[in-house]
């Protein structure tokens, strides 16, 4: 969120644009989609078009994708200079899924997820991650098309009806009702219990540590949990 901000705040400024950017905008047009998709939705809900450009383009180009790796240049400072926190809640709803014996995965639509797995000490909870690398390798589209969702519980060898998928983005909820998984939980980090539900989500918490005494041993034709971290991208 911080990255997106400086970017955005930065490049409107620039443009003469008077409306500053906001955490509401990294909400309703960048969070949890693919790094491109995300600065080509927040120029457009200002009437800016810029020419697509290509993932090679410089980050000093006036492109989306310039503007993407950009973003991705400003991330990596924030990354350097203030790391990453995990929620607690989160940590702790995790570490009792696995000692529970359900099966984990991230979907993420962030290009940086492993590094940020690394960087908040979480990296060896995963068996897989789908994240925009593997997306752009496989030519998957990012949520909110399920694709990505669906990859992940392939992983797992499990269907998409065996799946939990734990979003705090509109997007990724919206991924999970298309993909009819077993269960959509959306986690409000900030763009509201109401938008997450009518995006998809079953139902809505504020932090994961509500759900973990629910949690027990899975058996024959319980559900296992494909779980989603909030992306970094959007999480970071």
């Amino acid at each position: 969120m911080r990255a997106w901000a400086r970017l955005f705040s930065d490049y409107l400024t620039s443009r003469g644009d008077d409306k500053p950017y906001t955490e509401q905008d990294y909400f309703d047009h960048v969070d949890g989609k693919p790094r491109y998709d995300g600065v080509r939705d927040m120029l457009a809900s200002r009437g800016i078009t810029l020419p697509e450009g290509t993932p090679d383009d410089s980050p000093d180009l006036e492109t989306v994708c310039g503007l993407g790796n950009r973003k991705n240049s400003v991330f990596a400072a924030e990354l350097q200079e203030n790391g990453v926190t995990p929620y607690p809640g989160s940590v702790a709803f995790l570490d009792r899924a696995i000692a529970s014996g359900y099966r984990v995965a991230v979907v993420s639509s962030s290009r940086n997820a492993v590094p940020v797995l690394k960087a908040a000490g979480l990296r060896d909870r995963f068996e897989h991650i789908v994240d925009g690398e593997v997306a752009a390798a496989a030519q998957l589209p990012g949520k909110p098309a399920p694709d990505t969702y669906l990859e992940g519980a392939a992983l797992l060898g499990l269907t998409a009806g065996e799946c939990v998928v734990i979003e705090d983005a509109q997007s990724g909820v919206d991924a999970g009702r298309r993909g009819a998984f077993g269960l959509v939980v959306g986690v409000n980090r900030g763009v509201g219990a109401r938008a997450l539900l009518d995006n998809g989500a079953d139902f809505v918490v504020d932090d994961l540590d509500e759900l973990v005494d629910s949690l027990a041993k899975p058996t024959r034709g319980d559900t296992p949990t494909a779980a989603s971290s909030p992306a970094p991208e959007h999480s970071a």
